[in-house]
Order: structure tokens, then sequence, then C-alpha cells
């Protein structure tokens, strides 16, 4: 059975379509507005269809030096074009990339969770520094 992180699931975007890619300047000014994007298939694209999709992505932030991390937010992508006409006939298709703007006083980890609804949970994580 195992624990929950036990099931989650790394690798390098570059060569993984699941892996959430986080881009943000490595290093930003104290106290002020900077912005993150989240993305799933940067390199590879993921489908993104009624059978095979991306339905969330969370974004967590963790302070260095500090016992919790923080959400920052959860993002769900509802569109992968179902219709009452049949899978894949929808008008309407979403596509998992986020964007938040958001500041911190402390450097810290940027952690992101991906699920496919096929090929489950996936992480990655980014640091940064506060100057």
């Amino acid at each position: 059975m195992g624990k929950l992180s036990d099931h989650i699931q790394e690798a390098d975007w570059k060569s993984e379509k699941h892996a959430p890619v986080i881009n943000c300047e490595d290093s930003v000014v104290k106290g002020e507005f900077f912005e993150v994007e989240v993305s799933v298939g940067k390199e590879i694209p993921h489908p993104n269809t009624t059978e095979h999709h991306i339905n969330w992505i969370t974004l967590f932030f963790h302070p260095k030096g500090e016992k919790f991390s923080y959400q920052v937010g959860h993002y769900e992508f509802s569109a992968h074009g179902e219709s009452a006409e049949g899978a894949n006939q929808g008008p309407v298709y979403s596509n998992p990339v986020v964007k938040v703007s958001l500041k911190t006083d402390k450097p810290g980890t940027f952690h992101a969770l991906s699920f496919c609804n096929i090929h489950g949970l996936w992480e990655s994580s980014k640091e940064i520094d506060v100057k």
C-alpha cells in the first residue's frame, strides 16, 4: 500500500511529457511580484483528448528553513473535447498551462504536481533565491 509519495513520479521534462515544468526567474526581488508559469508537455506535447489528458496542476512554495509548504494554487482543466456527439467531438479543449503572479520575502522551492488521468501523479521542483 504505502504512502501517496510512493506513487508520485519524477522525470526530466525534456524527455517526459507528463512532468510539470516550472518556469520563473532563478532570483527575484524581495517583496516584488513576479510570474511563475507551470505547464505540462513543454518539449513533448501531452495529449489533450477525452481519453488521455491532464486533470489538474497544483503549485506549492516551501520557504527555505521552514517546516511547511504553502499552496499557491490548484488549477483544474475540464475541457477535453467531450461532447454529446461523442469523445473528442466537443468544441473546447484546455491546455495544461497556468501563470500566477506572487511575491515572497524568502528564498525557497516551488513544487508542482500534475495529474494525468492515465499515468497518475507527477512532480517537479525549482529553487528560487530572493535578493
